[in-house]
């Protein structure tokens, strides 16, 4: 695998993929297979993107790789050569914005563990006393508010009844 892409033959690869693939169309066969080339390309963006700073401390950056180039086996049907000629800024987006999803995701799953470990915590009623293990563990409340805060729904405010509802309840 070489080291950086250039972009002109990475250009030049999806343009001939392109045509094979609309020749199998035509002809009604299955799309060919995506050159090793254009994968390793994907491969190649995927991982360096995923040392930049911003994506460089998460643990399953491993998922995070694998689900951008997933999306750019997707994608690839889509890249319009007429519309630019940058396929390298095309598949970075759709890398970084499957990363975006991806830790999105664990997100939700960091606050589903949190809160059927906090279940279950009340539910066992931890206590020192009775020789628990997990009765000095405890719950990082600061660090999971603002993921406690995002996927748990709000409290309506007091809604003034409109219309008939203001006789109904009466």
């Amino acid at each position: 695998m070489a080291e950086y892409i250039n972009n002109k033959e990475f250009y030049q690869l999806l343009i001939e993929y392109k045509e094979s693939s609309e020749k199998a169309k035509i002809e009604e066969k299955d799309p060919p297979r995506i050159p090793n080339k254009i994968g390793e390309a994907f491969i190649l963006i995927a991982t360096r993107l995923s040392n930049k700073g911003n994506f460089v401390g998460y643990t399953y950056k491993d998922e995070m790789v694998s689900d951008a180039i997933e999306n750019c086996v997707n994608a690839v049907h889509s890249f319009n050569p007429e519309k630019s000629k940058n396929p390298f800024a095309y598949f970075t987006q759709i890398i970084w914005y499957a990363f975006l999803r991806r830790i999105e995701k664990e997100k939700k799953q960091t606050y589903i563990k949190y809160k059927s470990l906090e279940a279950f915590m009340l539910e066992c009623d931890m206590s020192e006393e009775e020789g628990n293990p997990f009765a000095s563990f405890d719950i990082d409340n600061e660090k999971m508010k603002p993921i406690i805060e995002k996927y748990e729904k709000k409290k309506p405010k007091d809604i003034k009844p409109k219309g008939i509802e203001k006789f109904i309840g009466e």
